[in-house]
């Protein structure tokens, strides 16, 4: 395929998302959990759960959401080649990783419910509140090394510490904007970018798994 299509296809692509920024920690929810001493609760299937989204979480949704967009729209406006096209449209799905740690979760837990802030999940208080962080940096022009980042932090009703589960990938992808590649080669570099975050969530299920005792499926909700 031409390099000159891919190119005008990445310079749009470029100019649509940014990289997700890091959240300070003074705007981190987390910053009001007490760090200092360890909870005593352990973790089983008959407990609820409030699920809050740290501010890096967000971000990377919104990051993955405008990516994902670009890809949609460019893809389609460069005359890309198909197989290309879709490689980074679905390596950008913004649900993939929300929808999965939910999932996972919903299995080792009674009920699972996502609040706003802090204090609602305060107030319903839950037996174990999750704070969910996530992080995905995609491959661009500027950037090679692709990352997948799935941290859930568990604390008991009074916001003491109890564990974690996480999954964490990061690889540095050979470079897709080399002249002479042909489209089925370039597809198969990108979509190594699923690939990667897949197996960060598999690893995340597994630590899940270790942390928290296997039980009935529950239910999501979210609450408004």
């Amino acid at each position: 395929m031409k390099i000159s299509t891919l190119l005008t296809f990445v310079v749009v692509l470029i100019a649509g998302p940014g990289t997700p920024a890091m959240a300070a920690v003074a705007e981190d929810t987390s910053c009001r959990f007490l760090p200092m001493a360890d909870s005593g609760v352990d973790l089983h299937q008959a407990q609820s759960a409030g699920v809050l989204y740290s501010q890096n979480t967000i971000n990377t949704v919104q990051y993955l959401e405008q990516y994902h967009s670009v890809a949609l729209k460019g893809a389609k406006n460069a005359g890309l080649d198909p197989r290309i096209s879709a490689a980074f449209v679905d390596s950008s799905d913004p649900l993939r990783a929300i929808n999965w740690v939910m999932a996972s979760l919903q299995q080792h837990f009674a009920t699972v419910t996502v609040y706003d802030n802090l204090d609602a999940v305060v107030q319903a208080r839950p037996d174990v509140v999750v704070m969910l962080d996530t992080y995905n940096q995609l491959v661009s022009k500027r950037n090679s090394k692709v990352e997948a980042r799935f941290i859930a932090k568990f604390y008991d009703a009074n916001l003491q510490y109890i564990g974690q589960a996480e999954g964490i990938q990061a690889k540095e992808l050979p470079s897709v904007w080399v002249r002479g590649k042909a489209a089925p080669e370039i597809a198969a570099q990108i979509n190594q970018q699923t690939a990667l975050q897949v197996d960060a969530l598999k690893q995340f299920d597994a630590s899940l798994k270790a942390l928290v005792g296997r039980g009935p499926v529950g239910q999501v909700a979210v609450n408004q």
